[in-house]
């Protein structure tokens, strides 16, 4: 089992990454009291000012947070760490609020235990795995914070191109973190399992990079991409979050009995940070002065807080409205649909105890449901991605992941049936709204039963109606789909000569292949 770190934190990642700080092993960052003033000795970091510090007391809501991009709200709308006279929750709300930056993973944990914060963070696809840990405490999640985009990648030797092409390879990862749900959804968009890989469980993310660089392991998931692409000739960015845009989801979590003891309290926070990343995500002078703040108050150059941001979807009102299953015409990835998921995978690699809090328990969607925000204008949460038309270049393009689907039609249909609707929800909607701003190439094949040319515009209308069902059932964009028919052209190697009925059964198959912008 890995030594966790901040495994829901992705710490200092994708560009410029400040030297100085550790990247790798267990580190803490000084938490001090910045008074009046926060200065700094590092020219890069601008002076910003702090209104008149405001009495510590049993008022005050102390927030856990990493040293990463999804802090930029609350030290936004709070003017820095502090409660103080300028915090826009003190002047709107008469909420005093001090945020404690607590980097060491355990550290955070004890924070929330011993009540030093009411909220912490954490993240939802592989809370599954601390659930013995936190259980009794009866946590429960009050809202997203964020959507990785960028923050977490999986780098490849070269000759890997492909997701497909992990068959066999040594993989790098640290287990129980958001590092092993990206690669478990990217095995599962390629038809893989687990034991179709070696995987090389290492305890830290820092440890995944280091196996890569030293040439130990054929791919790893990193945080620092273009740190493993300048020391490793030939290598590439296999997949990051940046197509994979919806599995790895940051939240706030208090404990139960606070929460229904504070729900006034909390709903006057979550308003406050709403309207703080409402406002960072459409003005970049928003953007720009909450990396100045970021910058003053976690030891960082304004460049690096940008990049932080910028590896991020912070989500808005209206994406919490999603994510809690509130929006009755959202059909993509849930906060609940994320959780069972992954802990199911968790459990079943020994990672996540059978008996673990359910959703209806885990989450708490007051703050939500009862904010003053409408899903309108800013608030609004963003949907599913929108696609221009596919190029010539896009429709060819070498797929990232192929998974097969055995979708069986009718002799001469392309209607679909119900058993093979089930098919798609089972084996395939999950991949895609995962990758969401990947492109689908559905490609349709059939076996040499019939005339050549018939049997091409009927895979052609195959694939069609497995788009179509995609984009009505779950709202996708129709330019997002690449539709080809292959007929009996493109059989499965070694069944080219479609001379036996298993042969026959194979070569009648839907391909799904994922294609990166």
């Amino acid at each position: 089992m890995a030594t966790r770190l901040t495994p829901f934190s992705r710490l200092l990642i994708v560009v410029g990454i400040l030297a100085g700080i550790v990247f790798g092993g267990k580190y803490l960052i000084e938490n001090s009291s910045l008074g009046n003033k926060i200065k700094s000795d590092d020219p890069k970091v601008e002076k910003v000012e702090q209104g008149k510090t405001l009495p510590i007391d049993d008022d005050v809501l102390n927030v856990q947070i990493f040293t990463f991009g999804n802090a930029a709200p609350g030290l936004y709308f709070n003017n820095g760490t502090e409660p103080n006279e300028n915090s826009r929750f003190y002047k709107d709300y008469g909420l005093k609020v001090k945020f404690h930056v607590i980097d060491d993973f355990d550290a955070s944990r004890q924070a929330f235990k011993g009540d030093k914060v009411q909220l912490f963070n954490n993240e939802t696809s592989a809370m599954a795995t601390e659930m013995q840990g936190l259980a009794s405490f009866d946590p429960q999640v009050v809202m997203q914070i964020d959507w990785s985009r960028g923050a977490d990648a999986v780098v490849a030797k070269r000759g890997i191109t492909s997701i497909n092409d992990l068959k066999g390879k040594k993989v790098a990862v640290a287990p129980s973190t958001p590092s092993q749900t990206l690669l478990l959804f990217m095995l599962e968009a390629a038809n893989l399992k687990t034991t179709d890989i070696q995987m090389v469980e290492v305890p830290t993310t820092a440890d995944a990079e280091t196996a890569f660089k030293s040439g130990k392991v054929d791919a790893a998931v990193v945080w620092d991409a273009q740190a493993s692409l300048r020391e490793v000739p030939g290598s590439k960015v296999l997949q990051s979050t940046v197509t994979a845009s919806n599995i790895i989801a940051d939240v706030f979590m208090g404990k139960k009995a606070w929460v229904n003891a504070n729900k006034d309290k909390l709903r006057k926070f979550y308003d406050g940070w709403m309207k703080a990343v409402a406002e960072i995500n459409s003005d970049p002078a928003a953007k720009d002065k909450a990396a100045a703040l970021m910058a003053a108050n976690l030891q960082l150059s304004k460049n690096d807080a940008l990049g932080m941001i910028d590896a991020l979807r912070l989500t808005n009102h209206g994406d919490n409205i999603n994510y809690f299953g509130l929006n009755p015409d959202y059909k993509g990835i849930t906060g609940e649909a994320l959780y069972i998921k992954m802990g199911d995978k968790f459990q079943a690699l020994g990672f996540a105890p059978v008996n673990r809090p359910n959703w209806r328990a885990l989450s708490n969607s007051y703050a939500v449901s009862n904010s003053e925000l409408n899903n309108t204008g800013i608030n609004a949460g963003e949907g599913n991605a929108k696609f221009t038309p596919a190029t010539a270049a896009q429709k060819s393009a070498p797929a990232m992941a192929t998974k097969t689907i055995s979708i069986t039609f009718p002799t001469g249909s392309y209607a679909l049936g119900e058993n093979a609707k089930s098919l798609i929800d089972i084996q395939f909607a999950d991949v895609a709204k995962g990758f969401g701003n990947a492109r689908v190439r559905i490609e349709g094949n059939t076996d040499n039963v019939g005339n050549k040319l018939k049997n091409v515009e009927l895979s052609r209308k195959r694939a069609e109606a497995v788009a179509s069902y995609l984009e009505k059932t779950y709202n996708m964009d129709s330019n997002r789909f690449i539709i080809i028919g292959n007929g009996q052209d493109k059989p499965v190697p070694g069944c080219e000569s479609n001379s036996t009925p298993e042969c026959k059964a194979k070569n009648r198959r839907t391909e799904f292949q994922l294609i990166g912008e």
